[in-house]
């Protein structure tokens, strides 16, 4: 899903460049490998069904619980709508506030029995599952409680921003793009937060909270040391290293420069992205193709979830006019009144 409709809570004065970054989504994830003969790929806003389902929704949830939320109240204060007491400023949009409940709603409507997060969404599927939960003791068993699934790899959970702040934001600018070029990404690797008490290369390093060797622990392989291994090498010292382990213990030890290790991050980042980048040239050639995939996406999203909305009425008793219902509520009122 491409999220269009949730980005316009904080965009809402500039839809065109939602608009506009509907396609770049598309581009990164067919790129990065997506196949739309396996993956639906949709766009939020064309899919009225979920909507209707939040709105649905709106009556499980409390405003407290929502605000325990600890997501939305990162959010909020990352995005400038909270005080310095962490309280909802004047301004917060709902929509934003209620995030939670559409993304319940995105995920239930196609019956998802794993949803891939980062680890600052698991509150977020946790309240989902309350959600589906509260749902299906009131009316019926129509919805799916959803599993998280975590990455294995640790420094996958979060990865920071390129200026070690908790998170990546386009709002802080602290992010690496797909769609980056090497220059680009080798630029922002140069500038990346690591140990500020590392200030004379013989310094001892480290490693835990350098933001640097966290994008180490995520993307570097094995064969990286064989493909990329003089980045090590430099006018006053010379290394080898056959593994991020020594890299590491190295770094602690003191004589290994921040410059060299982002040098090494950079080739293994640009080694990552390059494939992407290939396939994203070719698709820039074929934006027909591109939309033609999210238009025949939405549909079948929509197809799916109308059929989840149709079992959630029923459960709820406001399917007024399916077939057989309607006949069902005369005889029943036709009866009560002549008494």
């Amino acid at each position: 899903m491409i999220a269009d409709a949730q980005a316009l809570t904080d965009n809402a004065d500039n839809p065109e460049k939602v608009r506009e970054n509907i396609l770049e989504v598309a581009l990164d994830y067919l790129s990065a490998g997506l196949d739309p003969e396996k993956s639906t790929i949709f766009i939020q806003s064309q899919v009225s069904e979920l909507t209707e389902l939040t709105f649905f929704y709106n009556n499980l949830v409390t405003v407290q619980r929502l605000q325990r939320n600890p997501t939305v109240k990162a959010e909020i204060q990352m995005r400038g709508f909270a005080d310095g007491d962490g309280d909802n400023k004047a301004g917060t949009p709902v929509g934003f506030f209620c995030y939670p409940i559409s993304q319940a709603a995105d995920i239930t409507a196609f019956k998802a029995t794993t949803v891939p997060v980062g680890e600052d969404q698991a509150p977020m599927i946790e309240q989902t599952r309350e959600i589906v939960h509260k749902f299906n003791a009131t009316y019926d068993k129509v919805l799916v409680e959803p599993e998280i699934l975590l990455p294995d790899n640790a420094a996958c959970l979060r990865l920071p921003g390129t200026d070690g702040k908790a998170k990546m934001s386009k709002s802080l600018g602290n992010c690496i793009y797909l769609s980056d070029s090497a220059e680009q990404v080798t630029a922002k690797v140069k500038t990346m937060f690591t140990d500020p008490g590392h200030l004379q290369v013989s310094d001892p390093g480290k490693v835990e909270g350098n933001t640097v060797f966290t994008y180490l622990d995520a993307f570097c392989k094995p064969e990286h040391f064989d493909k990329f291994g003089s980045c090590f090498t430099g006018r006053k010292a010379s290394f080898e290293f056959h593994s991020l382990d020594e890299v590491k213990a190295q770094y602690r030890q003191g004589g290994l420069g921040d410059m060299m290790v982002k040098n090494f991050l950079a080739a293994v980042l640009n080694d990552t992205l390059e494939p992407i980048r290939a396939r994203r040239k070719e698709l820039e050639q074929n934006i027909p193709y591109v939309y033609e995939v999210l238009r025949k996406g939405s549909q079948e999203a929509c197809r799916v979830a109308a059929q989840t909305l149709a079992e959630v009425k029923k459960a709820m008793k406001i399917n007024y006019f399916d077939e057989g219902v309607l006949d069902e509520l005369i005889e029943k009122q036709e009866a009560k009144y002549a008494e």
